[in-house]
């Protein structure tokens, strides 16, 4: 890149058009993908603040909804996973189109739901997706998909998100390649807690370094 970027997208898929907000760095060393769970949108202050972090680090993001408006609106369509995965691979087939991103590793960052979605889009694109990010996951939902994930992929739960944790921890025997499992002590689902959402965004930096990156093979 010859200099960083920044522009509002509109993504077609099928009958709907969906939203999302670009952000290239300088140099980008890729491009993570932000699936957001539970009818939340590229709007959500917990995302945009690990996204703001990934691009002081050189990764850019794709901050996008997932649903159009009215369909959010139907709480069935937030824990329709299948869908949500295609509008991912959907975004994700945009990024390749993309001249500013059609060459850079592409990862995922996935919260709630929209983690499911991710790993499910991950099985399926295999190696296009160059690692995945979970924050207080629900990777149980794709669980029968994660054998077939081979992108690293790291969970963070919650120290005091309980019923996640035990959701995570099943889900790691799962998934067949490099991974790690981190639980951040005092942590509630949504990392409200004095620091930890500033650790679930080093942890996320940390991790998108070192595997965002081209494969040769």
């Amino acid at each position: 890149m010859k200099s960083s970027t920044q522009y509002n997208v509109s993504i077609k898929m099928d009958s709907v058009e969906l939203e999302g907000m670009l952000e290239l760095p300088r140099n980008a060393q890729g491009v993570v993908l932000f699936a957001h769970g539970s009818g939340s949108s590229r709007f959500s202050p917990r995302n945009q603040y690990v996204g703001r972090v990934l691009r002081e680090n050189g990764v850019g993001t794709l901050l996008m909804d997932l649903l159009e408006e009215s369909e959010s609106q139907d709480r069935s369509n937030v824990f329709n996973i299948d869908l949500l995965a295609a509008r991912v691979m959907g975004a994700h087939a945009w990024l390749r189109s993309n001249k500013d991103t059609e060459d850079l590793p592409v990862g995922y960052f996935g919260a709630s739901t929209g983690a499911a979605a991710a790993l499910l889009a991950a099985a399926k694109l295999g190696r296009d997706v160059s690692a995945v990010v979970s924050r207080g996951g629900r990777p149980d939902l794709a669980m029968e998909y994660l054998p077939q994930v081979t992108a690293p992929v790291l969970l963070i739960v919650g120290g005091n998100d309980w019923p996640v944790i035990s959701m995570n921890k099943e889900a790691f025997e799962m998934l067949p390649g490099t991974k790690e499992l981190k639980i951040i002590p005092g942590a509630t689902h949504l990392f409200e807690e004095p620091g930890t959402l500033e650790q679930v965004a080093q942890l996320a930096s940390e991790w998108f370094s070192r595997y965002l990156v081209i494969d040769e093979v």
